[in-house]
């Protein structure tokens, strides 16, 4: 007979309660009282002990009852008959050695019902003269007895006290011995934590503060504590969609991409907020406690690499242990420090400014990146920032880095930051802080100045300093908040001169000029101090200023004009790139260097000064600039270079305060020969352009469903108003990624007016809504819309949630909650769905029974359910499962596996792996997430149609491994 079907017959409701008749009902608690003793087996058994009810020769009866069971029903003996005698003697000398053995319950349970089998089957007298069969027998029997024997011991209320028990005492021995080592050995371990707490603290400090521009608060200093000045931003990035060719946007927090991503490339504008959000991610692993939502950096090791400070002189880039020197650290880590935090898997790789090293040594930086991850790359999470545009699509993918681009500040965040950037500057700003969010609402130069948190601050600033009157166009903005920085300030604070120098606001921005032209010019963004100083040292001869001590004119602009900063003690730099940008074009149109111009029009790094010497150029210039452009894309060998171009010089028209009309028409009829644009790269590259694209833009009549899909998403990165009616003659468009786009932009645009002239008008048909806040909620419920498919953010509270699953009946469900909100109470009336990703915070519980009767398909959630995997069985249609980081651990659990006859996709560690039984096959899985292949893995036993592998790792240990065929993503 096969084992199964002997297990299977043993395992019977009717054996049960035959085996408990060899337990004792009456047992004894913990033992925390009287003597304190352990809870011996003899003292559990019925056939033993003061309280004995069976005697020898009921055992055996009873054995023979377990035999007699087994051997009933049709089928084969699972041994000779004539053996039946000695079989059962064997039987009960087996179990009855159980009070021969000297342990206790808790050893029992962590012994194993195997290993307790073979106890017995050693105290016990060996059978004598049994066939085989027999002997088969004897052990599988014995083995499923000791099963249910142990099965009994874990369900006493005092042995899950003893358990308890024995585990605090045994941690607390550990803990003692482990503590009574690393005294008398301190070793590397303990030098390493000493050190961490100590460059923890440093990182807090030095990354603590950020500064806002035009705030200047007497007897405080001028920059602002970083939790109290930070606001989050959105990221946006690409997954695939439903078919192959086709990606779906989607968005997230960029401070939490890096909980669901560990290779981030992170795209830019100049001051988008991508070196704020370092230093918040650098805080954020150093705060105890963390902020909220931060807590999966906990433990983290901050790794700040600021990539324009370790090229500065040409260095190579730094291996490990050099990071902290690299960096301008002063603190020396003990040797071998950080390669035993990444080899860890600890380590948060922060590289900051891949656009901020020449071109030509990208290509270099990526290789010694590519080092990096082979050496460190298992556990530790890597964040990587450039400039849109500095390099290609794709640059890091077959790394397995997930590219994101921090988007505009939407309207909402605007407004938060402008609240926040008053409440910071005191009492004397506060009148004007609801006249700019008027002005924002209601003027829309100013709205399209204020896009990114450095625009921002600006803005807020002149307007206080201007009592309410700001300045049209970015040029103007720049002057102003120039002449605000270099003079303005001193003078009406009543400074005087405390190094001893008056300068003008002329003299001052022809010498700041000087220095951002040099670091422009050598493609740089830092220099020595002495070679600054011997720049301003050169100039001020010609400018009048001979007698003028030049060293007390470096400091005057070092620490007063506010564009300096000192990254080291030896080193100058712009507060900003954008300051930086702004006045080397300055004097690039002083200089008439176009040829200069020109020749970088193809540098992603000159795209901004180009703009601003356009509007910098007096009309006849700013035409000469835009006809050089236009004839380098003439010239250019590829679409993508000549579109470059082309867009370029669209986007630098913008900035002129004058141009001929001949030039003007020229620039926008080459700009109409890209429209539509033929992929979403273009697309949102030809967004760029701003508003004026427009005009430009065709459709819905005319076009193709991958045409009208390239304009709709160039115009939803044009977030103006009058985006949202051109939006809008799409919304009955029958393609679905369409109309995803269009929900996608919603969180771009006001909430209301894209409601009702966008989202009320949507075909709903296999759409997804998506809900990100309380507004758009609380559209959809006045709108009286009921989508069958929704996607719902952290920023929806619980009420809008209950609201929302009260009204809609869904078939697909994404929830993701935020710290302080609970599980929706309101998913079990939802008995249609299919689909369903719950994205819990830490803390949060939930049980199978909080989750409906409903024909689920596809699960995914990040947090276990509370009782375990076996909850899967109420739901037998399931075909993708994900449950967070639980995975088969036990035998029920694998079983509740093999009734998912749907099932094709599956997670995995190796270690569930080591426990699924030598009979379990899941034939219908093709498509496994594991962390490692590690030898051994009986993959193609278990899963015999298996196709494909996601790796968990990059890269996936053990690949090499892999059954023949499977392909790994």
């Amino acid at each position: 007979m096969e084992p199964a079907l002997i297990g299977a017959r043993l395992a019977s409701a009717a054996i049960g309660p035959l085996l408990r008749k060899l337990l004792v009902s009456e047992v004894p608690g913990a033992g925390l009282t009287g003597t304190d003793r352990p809870v011996r087996l003899a003292s559990l058994l019925s056939f033993r002990g003061e309280k004995r009810s069976l005697t020898e020769k009921d055992v055996r009866k009873l054995a023979a009852a377990l035999v007699d069971r087994t051997c009933e029903g049709p089928g084969e003996r699972p041994f000779p008959a004539d053996e039946t005698e000695a079989v059962t003697d064997a039987l009960a000398a087996n179990l009855l050695a159980l009070g021969d053995l000297d342990m206790d319950d808790v050893q029992a349970v962590h012994l194993g019902h195997r290993a307790l089998a073979r106890r017995l089957r050693a105290a016990a007298p060996a059978p004598d003269g049994l066939s085989a069969d027999s002997v088969h027998y004897l052990e599988t029997a014995t083995e499923w007895a000791c099963r249910h024997v142990l099965e009994f011991f874990t369900r006493r209320p005092s042995f899950v006290a003893r358990t308890l028990v024995e585990q605090s005492r045994g941690q607390a021995a550990l803990a003692a011995k482990l503590d009574a080592v690393a005294t008398a050995h301190p070793g590397p371990a303990a030098e390493d934590a000493a050190f961490e707490r100590r460059y923890l603290a440093h990182l807090a400090r030095l990354h603590g503060h950020l500064t806002i521009y035009g705030i200047d608060l007497h007897n405080s200093e001028e920059d602002w504590p970083l939790d109290v000045a930070y606001l989050s931003l959105e990221a946006t990035g690409e997954t695939p969609g439903t078919h192959p060719d086709h990606r779906e946007p989607h968005s997230l927090r960029a401070d939490l991409a890096p909980a669901t991503h560990d290779r981030i490339l992170l795209r830019g504008q100049a001051g988008s907020g991508k070196t704020t959000l370092v230093q918040w991610l650098t805080v954020s692993a150093c705060a105890a406690p963390p902020a909220d939502g931060m807590g999966y950096l906990h433990g983290r090791v901050p790794f700040v690499l600021p990539l324009r400070t370790l090229t500065r002189h040409g260095e190579r880039l730094p291996d490990a242990d050099r990071f902290l020197s690299a960096a301008d650290c002063p603190l020396t880590p003990p040797d071998g420090w950080a390669d035993r935090v990444l080899a860890a898997g600890r380590g948060l790789v922060l590289v900051d400014g891949i656009d901020e090293i020449p071109e030509a040594e990208r290509g270099r930086a990526r290789d010694w990146l590519r080092g990096l991850l082979a050496a460190y790359g298992t556990g530790n999470r890597w964040l990587v920032t450039s400039r849109p545009t500095a390099v290609r699509d794709d640059w890091l993918a077959r790394d397995g880095f997930t590219e994101l681009t921090l988007s505009p500040m939407a309207p909402a965040e605007v407004a938060t930051f402008v609240r926040r950037w008053h409440r910071a500057a005191g009492p004397s700003a506060a009148p004007y802080e609801q006249q700019l969010l008027d002005s924002l609402r209601t003027t829309e130069h100013v709205a399209q100045l204020a896009t990114n948190p450095l625009m921002c601050g600006l803005v807020c600033a002149l307007h206080r300093d201007r009592r309410g009157y700001l300045p049209r166009g970015r040029k103007p903005l720049y002057d102003a908040a120039l002449s605000m920085l270099l003079a303005r300030r001193d003078r009406e604070r009543g400074m005087g001169a405390p190094y001893g120098v008056v300068l003008d606001e002329a003299p001052q921005i022809q010498l700041v000029q000087r220095l951002a032209y040099w670091l422009t010019l050598n493609d740089r963004f830092q220099m020595d101090r002495a070679r600054a100083e011997s720049l301003v040292a050169d100039a001020l001869p010609a400018m009048g200023l001979a007698d003028a001590p030049p060293d007390r004119v470096f400091t005057h602009l070092l620490h007063r004009s506010g564009l300096l900063r000192e990254p080291t003690a030896d080193s100058v730099g712009f507060v900003h790139r954008t300051f930086q940008d702004y006045l080397a074009a300055k004097a690039l149109v002083d200089h008439w260097d176009i040829g200069v111009l020109v020749r970088h029009a193809t540098d992603d790094r000159w795209e901004d000064v180009i703009r601003m010497a356009v509007g910098h150029a007096r009309p006849r210039e700013a035409a000469e600039i835009l006809r050089e452009l236009l004839g380098a894309a003439d010239a250019a060998g590829d679409r993508r270079t000549r579109l470059r171009l082309v867009l370029l010089a669209a986007t630098a028209l913008g900035h002129a305060t004058e141009v001929s009309q001949e030039v003007r028409e020229e620039i926008t009829r080459r700009t109409g020969e890209i429209v539509p644009p033929r992929d979403p790269d273009e697309a949102r590259e030809l967004a760029s352009v701003g508003r004026m694209v427009l005009d430009l833009l065709p459709g819905p009549e005319g076009l193709d469903d991958r045409s009208a899909e390239m304009v709709v998403i160039t115009a939803s990165h044009i977030t103006v108003d009058a985006a949202i009616p051109y939006l809008a003659r799409f919304a009955g468009h029958p393609a679905l990624d369409i109309r995803a786009q269009l929900v996608w932009a919603w969180k771009r645009f006001e909430t209301r007016p894209y409601a009702e002239e966008v989202i009320a008008r949507l075909d709903p048909t296999d759409l997804r809504h998506i809900v990100a806040e309380d507004a758009q909620a609380d559209e959809l419920l006045r709108l009286d819309l009921a989508p069958h498919r929704l996607e719902i953010g952290g920023g929806v509270g619980d009420e809008r949630v209950t609201a929302l699953l009260e009204r809609c009946d869904l078939t697909e469900l994404s929830i993701t909650r935020s710290p302080g909100q609970v599980f929706p109470a309101g998913l079990l009336r939802q008995e249609a769905l299919e689909t369903l990703s719950a994205f819990l915070p830490a803390g949060v519980p939930w049980r199978w029974a909080d989750l409906p009767s409903a024909p689920l398909r596809r699960l995914y959630t990040n947090d276990p359910p509370a009782d375990g995997l076996t909850g899967l069985a109420r739901y037998p249609e399931l075909s993708e499962v994900y449950v967070g980081e639980m995975v088969p651990t036990s035998e029920e659990d694998w079983r509740t596996l093999v009734d998912l006859h749907w099932l094709d996709y599956l997670t995995l560690t190796f270690e569930a792996l080591a426990s699924c039984p030598d009979d379990v096959v899941l034939p219908m899985v093709t498509t496994l997430h594991l962390t490692e292949v590690s030898a051994g893995a009986p993959l193609a036993r278990v899963f015999p149609s298996l196709r494909q592998v996601v790796a968990l790792v990059s890269p996936l240990p053990g690949a090499e491994r892999l059954p023949p065929g499977v392909r790994v993503e």
